[in-house]
């Protein structure tokens, strides 16, 4: 982590550290990423499996995910807003229709 990509040749050293904050920056918002599609994609089979309280449960925290994620830019925040509605709406359709 401490070396500069050797295919990557800046001549300048505030290239350089553009390069190390890039790489840092790119490695933080990918594990995010994965963490939120991971999340969905796990509220999504809960829901078809039927089993709604954990849904909901995985659904806050999907949420919560959603919303930082929106905060500080990793996705526009009203992406985030759009997959926290239409999650929302899957549940309570689901929660409807085995009533």
């Amino acid at each position: 982590m401490g070396e500069v990509a050797p295919e990557v040749m800046a001549n300048i050293k505030s290239a350089e550290k553009d390069i190390r904050r890039t790489a840092r920056r790119n490695e933080r918002n990918s594990s995010q990423r994965t963490r939120l599609r991971t999340f969905n994609k796990k509220v999504l089979s809960l829901v078809a499996a039927g089993k709604l309280d954990e849904a909901r449960t995985a659904y806050q925290t999907m949420s919560s995910l959603l919303d930082r994620a929106g905060k500080t830019g990793l996705i526009h925040h009203r992406q985030a807003d759009r997959k926290k509605s239409r999650l929302a709406k899957l549940i309570h359709k689901a929660g409807n229709t085995k009533s």
